[in-house]
């Protein structure tokens, strides 16, 4: 009898479980039983593991086989077990030393000739490796530089099953050469879903190569103050106006405002951009805000995460960190509007499926552009809107009370006049100017609420606002006197001191002064307090 063990990782969400797959050899009639509550994938490494074994030129024990996935009652699935179940099998039957194998986490599909193939998931696996105090991880060659991201790990990254064999035996490890036969390298196919990345308009927006500059929008200046704000605070952003004003321009070039992500956030977003196979072609990390632009017609599912068996990531998920662009936003469903309430507030969604209940992480700057009714044309400048009474009501009902409770900032986009487009009008500023801006007030930001959770104002709480920072004084008389009269909810209170906070830090003040918060205010109900619609105009 011969008994080996070895372990890899099951994820869960975004989450990895240390796993650990135990071979046992029995004599009796050959077989190959896998145990441990595996999935259709799982179940058919037998046949993988058989395959690559015996073309990686090692015997196949013709013995009663026994692998074992414990904890059992995690569910697993993938192919990134195949790898640790064929050293597990190759320890019990004492081709290599069981020894060596017990502490090394091992990850990775196995082709029929014994190449060891990509699986989505490198990173958190890692993670959840380093966290439960592994120190030696093996991963597919093409992953390594993924996996070596995480700190205190010893990578190892192998081609074949054949090189692995060899470095835990002590022999030359062979050479195996690249298929450079100039057709696309057929190991990466394991690293992406097909068509997913173009389906949500994933890794930025795109311009046909020319880069993305707020200058390039003409007039628009409480749209760019708005977007400026947002980009500093953290803010959602509802931009509505009639068609052609350059709605979806300005959310296209909101995630260039933002600043670059931590090492902390980088970590976050590659591991969820790993789990969902939609890392960029040759880059193992991801350092700049995810932009998120799903279809209209985007089912619940795919906005917040989901999916049969153990729940897979959606758009809010990925665009953690980033933005999400809702188009269109009246015509998604209102089922699918009204699930991204709980993510909105808690920046992050759970999932509650019968395989178990996945957290994910959905801490996303969200903005929507809509028209003013179905034909786009109502109050707009010369426009003839042919929609009834009803219809703009329906139209402008579908985004609900309570959704929009949750936006920040709502402005009106105009029409373009014909002197803007012509170039009579002053250009506008670069991307790269109120980029820096942007970056001036975070740092304020992040400098003031050092020692707390809270990294942005718009994740600051209401009570801690008012207590911990109070506005200057009489600051909020005006916010006060909405709220008495029905204009804002106590929570649209808290967002308009919020949004004066970020205003104050673009400006560079130390707490908020009146016409900060009128300047916020009329960037949320959309009325006039008489400060003008640009950062420092009113200083």
């Amino acid at each position: 009898m011969g008994f080996a063990r070895t372990c890899s990782v099951a994820l869960v969400g975004v989450e990895g479980v240390v796993v650990e797959v135990q071979a046992d050899l029995e004599p009796g009639i050959a077989a190959f039983t896998l145990v441990g509550l595996p999935d259709k994938s799982l179940v058919e490494s037998r046949d993988r593991v058989r395959a690559a074994v015996v073309n990686s030129g090692a015997d196949w024990p013709q013995k009663k086989l026994t692998v074992g996935l414990s904890p059992a009652s995690v569910p697993k699935s993938g192919s990134g077990f195949d790898l640790a179940v064929a050293c597990a099998v190759l320890g019990a039957a004492e081709r290599i030393d069981p020894r060596v194998l017990a502490d090394i986490v091992m990850i990775g599909e196995l082709g029929l000739d014994g190449r060891v193939r990509p699986v989505r998931g490198v990173l958190p696996a890692v993670l959840a490796a380093a966290d439960a105090g592994y120190e030696q991880v093996v991963v597919p060659e093409c992953t390594a530089g993924e996996a070596t991201l995480v700190p205190g790990v010893s990578v190892l990254g192998v081609r074949s099953l054949r090189q692995l064999i060899a470095v835990l035996t002590d022999q030359p490890v062979p050479d195996e050469p690249p298929d450079d036969r100039g057709r696309p390298d057929p190991m990466l196919a394991g690293l992406s879903v097909p068509g997913s990345g173009a389906g949500l308009g994933l890794g930025g927006p795109s311009n046909d190569g020319h880069a993305m500059d707020l200058a390039d929008v003409v007039g628009q200046t409480s749209a760019r103050t708005a977007i400026e704000v947002a980009a500093a605070g953290g803010h959602h952003l509802m931009l509505s106006g009639p068609p052609g004003a350059g709605k979806t321009m300005l959310a296209e070039r909101l995630p260039a405002v933002l600043p670059p992500l931590t090492r902390a956030e980088s970590l976050e977003v590659t591991a969820i951009h790993s789990v969902a196979g939609m890392l960029p072609p040759g880059k193992s990390m991801i350092d700049t805000a995810p932009y998120c632009a799903p279809h209209h017609s985007s089912t619940m599912q795919s906005l917040v995460g989901g999916g049969p068996g153990v729940a897979r990531p959606g758009a809010v998920s990925l665009s953690h960190r980033g933005v999400l662009f809702l188009d269109e936003a009246p015509e998604f469903s209102h089922q699918a509007l009204d699930a991204l309430r709980q993510p909105l507030e808690a920046g992050h969604v759970v999932i509650a499926r019968s395989a178990g209940v996945v957290r994910l992480p959905a801490r996303f700057l969200m903005a929507l552009a809509a028209n003013p009714c179905p034909c786009g044309q109502f109050r707009a400048l010369g426009g003839e809107c042919d929609c009834p009474p009803a219809s703009v009501r329906r139209y402008q009902a579908r985004l609900s009370g309570p959704l929009l409770d949750r936006v920040d900032l709502r402005v009106e986009v105009d029409a373009v006049t014909r002197s803007e487009l012509s170039g009579h009008a002053p250009r506008g500023e670069s991307t790269q100017v109120v980029a820096d801006r942007v970056r001036a007030a975070r740092e304020r930001a992040v400098a003031r609420l050092a020692d707390t959770p809270w990294r942005t104002n718009s994740e600051v709480p209401g009570h801690a606002l008012r207590t911990r920072w109070p506005a200057a004084p009489g600051a909020l008389d005006e916010a006060e006197m909405d709220l008495e009269r029905g204009f804002l909810t106590a929570r649209g209170l808290d967002r308009v001191l919020r949004v004066a906070w970020t205003v104050a830090d673009l400006s560079g003040r130390d707490r908020p002064f009146a016409q900060d918060v009128a300047l916020a205010l009329q960037l949320r109900t959309g009325i006039s307090r008489g400060v003008p619609l640009m950062i420092g105009a009113a200083s």
